[in-house]
Formats: structure tokens, sequence, C-alpha cells
């Protein structure tokens, strides 16, 4: 059989190609054209300053990707096995311009980057206040940071505004141009806290408190989420971000507050309770300390907050025989609230109620640090407590217990 017949009965392979390389590109297309640059596109200052050293970065790193793609290229293709004319140099191996070059591109590159992060790292630092609104725009007196408490709940998102007195769950709001304070915390599970068209993202976590600082710049309705897997219920832990203006946002609040529902802690026991694809909901008033409750771990009535047992701890704590104290704390990890598993909760008694103990703490700030004078890092004697046996060189300082009695007692 001749060479002729293969040649003449080929199956068209570059069309086929041509197809099939069609057809791959017509899903790629699909997928992107449902693609939201809300990054490269955002509406907030500090994300528009966050894109921008992204793009600078990736500019400065394309200086060298780029010829080093074009030079394999073109190496691979002048050096080929077929090429007799390419210059054959088996005796070749040093070349000072080619070293300076290879070298001293790079360490220039390093040195605009390492520069660059340095300064986006301090300046874009989410708690760090605002200085501007926008470029050219600098933050006087007149710019009253609007403060927004952010509770990640499962499988939801809780947002309490103070300074109105409203509460909201998967909705948030604030007007155009004005500084937007957010203090995050978690009542569980950690979470991450992310509009992608206001600034960047940042962690949410149970005892603790994080800051962003950001300012959104144009109107719109934009989408938050949390981009940290946290359970079941995670996917649906999204909300939508209304940019208004002044009078939208004034109408915004009213709307609120006409709701008529009152977020207080045996409200917000029931809506810590997990659930998924929650609707939104407005509370017309809410409890003005439910945000240091929750951040101190301490909701339900009776209980010991995390910051006043630091307190004690501070002044010395209640010995030995407070480690019985201690033991209950492990319920959170072994039991939540609203789950049906594990050991029924229990916790540290607190020594005094809620409202004297925010009494005491507001007098103790009204009266500043110097009223309050030193500390007395002395153990605390009270009903129940052992008496510590001291020595006369070393006042204050326990040195012996009567162990069978504090057995006995534990």
């Amino acid at each position: 059989m001749s060479t002729h017949w293969f040649s003449s009965h080929r199956p068209p392979l570059h069309g086929l190609g041509r197809r099939l390389a069609s057809l791959l590109i017509l899903p790629l297309a699909v997928i992107l054209s449902g693609c939201d640059f809300v990054v490269l596109a955002p509406a907030g200052d500090i994300a528009a300053q966050q894109r921008d050293l992204l793009v600078v970065s990736t500019l400065l790193m394309l200086i060298i990707i780029v010829p080093v793609m074009l030079l394999i290229v073109f190496f691979a293709w002048r050096y080929r096995h077929s090429n007799a004319s390419a210059t054959y140099a088996p005796d070749w191996d040093h070349s000072t311009k080619l070293e300076l070059v290879i070298w001293a591109a790079p360490l220039l590159i390093i040195i605009c980057l390492g520069a660059l992060t340095w300064l986006g790292t301090h300046l874009l630092d989410p708690y760090r206040r605002l200085d501007r609104i926008a470029p050219g725009q600098p933050v006087t007196e007149e710019h009253r940071p609007l403060r927004v408490e952010v509770v990640s709940l499962d499988w939801k998102w809780l947002f309490i505004y103070p300074e109105y007195g409203i509460a909201t769950v998967n909705e948030m709001a604030a007007p155009v141009g004005r500084p937007i304070d957010f203090r995050i915390t978690s009542s569980g599970v950690m979470n991450s806290f992310y509009i992608p068209a206001l600034a960047g993202m940042i962690y949410s976590m149970a005892g603790m408190e994080t800051k962003l600082h950001a300012v959104i710049n144009h109107e719109g309705t934009y989408k938050g989420f949390s981009a940290n897997y946290s359970g079941a219920g995670f996917s649906g832990m999204r909300f939508d971000f209304h940019g208004q203006s002044e009078a939208g946002f004034d109408q915004w609040v009213a709307n609120a507050k006409a709701a008529g529902q009152t977020l207080d802690r045996t409200n917000y026991l029931e809506l810590e309770r997990p659930s998924e694809n929650e609707p939104v909901r407005r509370y017309g008033a809410v409890d003005p300390n439910l945000f240091q409750a929750v951040l101190n771990m301490c909701v339900e009535r009776g209980k010991m907050c995390m910051n006043e047992m630091m307190s004690i701890n501070a002044k010395g704590g209640l010995g030995l025989e407070g480690a019985y104290n201690t033991l209950p704390l492990e319920y959170d990890k072994y039991a939540r609230r609203g789950s049906i598993l594990g050991p029924r909760p229990s916790y540290v008694a607190t020594i005094c109620t809620a409202e004297e103990a925010e009494a005491a703490f507001r007098a103790a700030r009204a009266a500043g640090d110097d009223a309050i004078g030193p500390k007395d890092h002395s153990p605390l004697r009270g009903a129940g407590l052992l008496r510590p046996w001291t020595r006369p060189e070393l006042p204050g300082v326990m040195s012996q217990v009567d162990i069978p009695a504090l057995s006995s007692r534990l």
C-alpha cells in the first residue's frame, strides 16, 4: 500500500483540534461570564488601596516573569536540534554582564516589593483608624465614625448599632463617606468577616475582639459573607451591605426601629441557637450591654464574665481553692448552648449582679487609673476560702496550705 493512500486518507486532525479547542473554551467563557470582579472594582477607599497594592505588586513581578517566559520560548526555538546556524559554545561558562542582569533585576524588584509591602501593611492595618475618606479628602472632626458591633453566630451575622439602639440579622447599612468602626467577635466558632467591596477580611473569635476600619464611597448593595468554613450552615452565612446616602441611612434606621422587636439577653440566647439560611431580621431596641456580655462570654444571668475573672486573677486570684471554680469553664469544650449533645452547661457564678458589675466598671473608669490606686496582689480572703499561712519575710505570699482540708472541699 502506498504512502499516497495514507496521506490522502488522513483524518482532518487540524479541523478537529480547532473544534475541540472551541468546545474547551466555551465552558470557560460561560464560567467567567458569571464572575464578579468586585476585588478589582471596589466601592470603598480601603478596598481600592488594597486593589492598587495587588495590581502594582503583580506588575512588578511581571517585569521578571514575562521576559523569562519569552526567553524560554526563544531559547527552545533558537537552539533546537535542527537549527545548524545556532552558535555552539561548549566551553562557555561565565558572563559578567549576564550575571549583573540576572541578579540585579530581581534584587531591585524584591527591594521595591519589600518597601511597598511594608508601607501597605502599616497604612492598611485594619486596627488603624482612617486618615482619609477618599484620595485628597482627609478625615476631619466632622466625620463622626459609625460604630458597628458584629457577632458571628451559627450560622448568621448579628449587627448591633449602639448609637441608634438597633440590631439586625444578615443585613447592615452605612452612609456614604462616613468612617465605619467595626468591633467584631464570635459566639463560638471562628469565622471570617469579609465585604470585598469595602475592605479586607478579618477573623471573629470567641472571647476576643478584632477591629476593622473602613468607608464606603459609592451607593449600592454589596455582598458580605464568611470566608472561613465553620460547619454545616457555612454557605448560608451571607448578608447584604447597603451603602446609602445620609437620608437613605436615616430611613433604614427608622425602618429598623419600627420593627418593634427587642434584642435582650433572653432573645439573644434563642437567636444564638444554630440555624441555617436565616432571613433578614431587625430589632428596634437592643440591650446596650449585650455586645460586652457576648465578648466576655457571660450572656447568661449570674455567670461570671471573663473580664471579671481576669480582674480577680490580676489581684492575686482566689488562692488554691479557686481552682475548683475554674473547672466548670470546661463546658466550652464539651457542650454549647442550643445543642442536645454533651452535658448540661455549667459555669462560674458571678460575685455580683450584672448591673452592679456594670456600675462598678463605669465608676472606676470615670475616676481614672490614678484614683483607682495601685493593685493589691495579695491573696483574697473571704467566706469559704482557706486562710493562707504567710511568712513574715514574704508578706502576702501563700507558703503553706492545709492540703487535707482543701482535698475535702474539692
